[in-house]
């Protein structure tokens, strides 16, 4: 590398992910060659770029202006690397892939193995976790997300299927506690408990359509709060309540007799899974494998059965 981009990565990572701790993190290597590899640029520019104390960094005046001229710098390199690898046949290098657990662990991880057989050359990293990622921060290529997205200037999104929602139960449940004909049976009886998905003590509520297609959200009492979609299909097959679940992860269930559906809707409610990126001018041949393998080879295996 020519001695004159020595530390340019390092001191935009710094100042996207906010800290020298979490740019290594990003670029897999130690805090301390962030921090030396920024000390060895600010003495060959003869300026400070950050300003540091033991709580904070924030950029200099003089380190605002050349992180806006290096982030163009490196965007161009990206773009140029990115024009030579569109030209191969086989995609090569490494992705880095968050995504939803169970979705990634019986869904994508799978579709992502078969791709690595087919591209020897290319090299994954996966992340199965529910949590919100940030893609700088976590140093991702690729992030799984499911649901509504919030507007963003900074992300790319491209849907790669539907989770389509069944509300279940096991029977010995429903001949207890009898059976809703419809969503606002549901929402209006007193007899029925659910197992809800929950994630940092925020409850999601069931949604559905009405007979007339407006959306429509329930939520019942509940014993059972978590951020397991395992947890609860144990949990509805046990008899512990109603449960609201993935199509393709009741599948099983349902077609072995241990939940049934509750009843038919007018129309099916499913939240949209996208892979998100950084917003870039170019995307790199290997991502770009990734995405489309994804978006051609994900929705089937999500299609209610």
């Amino acid at each position: 590398m020519s001695p004159r981009l020595q530390g340019i990565e390092e001191f935009v990572a710094a100042v996207e992910a906010g800290s020298f701790a979490r740019a290594a993190e990003r670029l897999h290597v130690t805090r301390s060659a962030v921090a030396k590899s920024i000390a060895r640029l600010e003495a060959r520019l003869g300026t400070r770029l950050f300003l540091r104390t033991t709580r904070s960094q924030s950029l200099t005046e003089e380190g605002h202006g050349y992180y806006e001229r290096c982030r163009r710098v490196l965007a161009e390199l990206d773009a140029a690397e990115a024009m030579a690898d569109a030209a191969r046949s086989t995609a090569a290098g490494l992705v880095r892939l968050s995504m939803p657990a169970m979705l990634g662990r019986l869904k994508v991880g799978p579709l992502l193995l078969a791709l690595a057989r087919r591209h020897p050359g290319l090299s994954l990293e996966l992340s199965f976790n529910d949590r919100r990622v940030d893609l700088v921060e976590d140093g991702l290529d690729l992030a799984i997300r499911s649901g509504e997205l919030a507007d963003s200037a900074e992300l790319v999104a491209r849907p790669v299927g539907v989770q389509w929602m069944v509300l279940c139960a096991a029977p010995a449940y429903l001949a207890e506690r009898g059976r809703p004909a419809g969503v606002a049976e549901l929402g209006a009886s007193p007899s029925h408990e659910a197992v809800l998905y929950a994630r940092d003590g925020q409850i999601s509520p069931w949604r559905f359509h009405d007979a007339q297609g407006r959306p429509v959200e329930v939520v019942l009492p509940s014993r059972l709060r978590c951020d397991s979609a395992e947890v609860l299909l144990e949990a509805a097959i046990g008899g512990m309540g109603l449960a609201r679940l993935p199509a393709w992860l009741a599948a099983d269930a349902l077609a072995a007799g241990t939940l049934v559906r509750v009843f038919e809707e007018p129309r099916p409610f499913g939240f949209e899974l996208n892979v998100i990126r950084s917003r870039s001018r170019y995307l790199p041949h290997k991502t770009r494998v990734v995405v489309d393998w994804l978006a051609e080879h994900l929705p089937p295996l999500l299609a209610a059965r």
